[in-house]
């Protein structure tokens, strides 16, 4: 069965960081387009950070760059999404997700796995 699992969020004061992970089974990580995606309270799902197959080229959510990274362990076949210096706009529900391949990092109708969504929320 092809599935993604996410884990990692929680409440987090404004400042700090968290790091959450989204484990894969029944297929391999490493060759898919990965990327993490928010929902933010009472808005539409965006894309955040978005990597090609290769690891090469990326995008970010303006709001994210300099404080947001993604990465893989092929070995775990786990991604990452490591959240520093976060902000309350940060606040919402993020989503793991994997495509074969797309043509646009983040437009999410391409990703054709996703995971459930984990909770983050930044607050003092």
């Amino acid at each position: 069965q092809v599935q993604l699992v996410e884990s990692g969020g929680g409440l987090v004061q404004p400042g700090g960081s968290l790091r959450l992970s989204c484990a894969a089974s029944g297929f391999a990580l490493d060759g898919y387009f990965i990327g993490w995606f928010r929902q933010a309270p009472g808005k539409e799902r965006d894309g955040v950070l978005c990597i090609n197959n290769s690891d090469d080229d990326t995008y970010y959510e303006d709001s994210v760059k300099g404080r947001f990274t993604i990465s893989r362990d092929n070995a775990k076949n786990t991604m990452y999404l490591q959240m520093n210096n976060l902000k309350p706009e940060d606040t919402g529900v993020y989503y793991c997700a994997a495509a074969i391949m797309v043509a646009t990092l983040c437009e999410q109708d391409e990703y054709e796995t996703w995971g459930q969504g984990t909770q983050v929320t930044v607050s003092s």
